[in-house]
C-alpha cells in the first residue's frame, strides 16, 4: 500500500470519529482507530473497507498509551502519519458551581490535556511525512462562551488556541494544522448529563431550539478542512456559522440569549 494515505483518528468508536472514519476509508485512506471503547472500535471497523483500519486502546489522558498506539500505528503504516485527528472529547454540561471536581478533571483532561498530548507525541511523525495535518475538534462553543457549559466552552476555546498557535510554529515542518467547530451534532456526546439534573445535553439543546445538525456534514467538514492550505478554522453547522457571525457583529445578542438559557437550565 505504497500510495495509500494514513489517518489515526481518537474517539473513533463513535459519533464523529467514526463517520469521519467511514469518510476517509471510503476514498481509500487507511484508518487507525482510537478509543477507550473496543466494541465500539470494532463496530466501526466492520463498518470500512476490508483491511483498511487497526484498533488501538487509547485513553488519551494518558502519555504512554498515546506513545505506544502511535507507535504501533506508524511501525504498520511505514512511519507515515497523513492526518492525525485528536477528536475524542466528553460533554458535561450545567453552571460552574454545580459541576463536582470529578467533572472539571474529567473536561480538562480529556478536551484539552488529551489534545495537547496527542499533538505533543504524533509531531514527530506528522514531521516525517510532508504535507500531513494535525486536525483538533474543537467546538461552536469555543467560539463565544457559552453559558451552561463554562468549563466545556473553556476547554474548546483551548483547543481552538493551541490549533492556531500550532499551525504558525509548524508551518516550516510542512504540517497544516487545523479546527474544527462544529455546532449541536447529533451525536452520543448530546447525550452526556448536565450537572445536577436529570436532563442530558440534547434535552436542554432542544428545548431552547436550536438545530441539531446531523453528523455527516462534520465527515466533510474534515475532508475540506484536511486539504485547506489556508483556513486554520471550519465552522460546521448553522448554528455554528450564525454564531461565528454574531460574535463578530452582535456579541451582546449573545450575551442576552446566554443569559436566559443559562436561568432556565438553573429552574428546571
Amino acid at each position: 500500500m505504497t500510495n495509500t494515505k494514513y489517518i489515526f483518528i481518537t474517539g473513533g468508536a463513535s459519533g464523529i470519529g467514526r463517520e469521519v472514519a467511514k469518510y476517509f476509508a471510503q476514498r481509500g485512506w487507511f484508518v487507525g482507530l482510537a478509543d477507550v471503547n473496543m466494541k465500539g472500535m470494532e463496530e466501526t471497523a466492520a463498518m470500512l473497507p476490508a483491511g483498511m483500519a487497526a484498533t488501538y486502546m487509547l485513553d488519551v489522558r494518558s502519555r504512554q498509551q498515546w506513545t505506544a498506539a502511535l507507535e504501533a500505528f506508524t511501525e504498520a503504516s511505514d512511519g507515515k502519519l497523513h492526518v492525525l485527528f485528536n477528536n475524542a472529547g466528553v460533554g458535561i454540561g450545567g453552571l460552574l458551581e454545580e459541576h463536582s471536581e470529578d467533572d472539571i478533571e474529567k473536561l480538562v483532561d480529556i478536551n484539552f490535556k488529551g489534545v495537547v498530548y496527542g499533538a505533543h507525541i504524533g509531531h514527530r511523525y506528522l514531521k516525517a511525512t510532508p504535507g500531513s495535518c494535525l486536525l483538533n475538534t474543537s467546538s461552536a462553543s469555543g467560539i463565544y462562551g457559552s453559558a451552561g457549559l463554562s468549563v466545556y466552552s473553556a476547554t474548546k476555546f483551548a483547543v481552538r488556541g493551541l490549533s492556531e498557535a500550532l499551525d504558525i510554529e509548524w508551518g516550516p515542518d510542512n504540517i497544516r494544522v487545523r479546527a474544527l467547530l462544529p455546532s449541536f451534532i447529533d451525536t452520543p456526546l448530546l447525550d452526556g448529563p448536565v450537572a445536577r439534573t436529570n436532563q442530558s445535553s440534547r434535552d436542554s439543546v432542544t428545548a431552547a431550539g436550536l438545530e441539531i445538525a446531523p453528523v455527516a456534514i462534520v465527515a466533510e467538514a474534515a475532508w475540506a478542512a484536511v486539504h485547506d492550505p489556508r483556513n486554520v478554522h471550519s465552522y460546521v453547522g448553522p448554528t455554528a456559522k450564525k454564531l461565528a457571525f454574531a460574535a463578530k457583529w452582535m456579541p451582546g445578542s449573545i450575551r442576552k440569549r446566554g443569559g436566559i438559557m443559562a436561568r432556565k437550565r438553573a429552574d428546571s
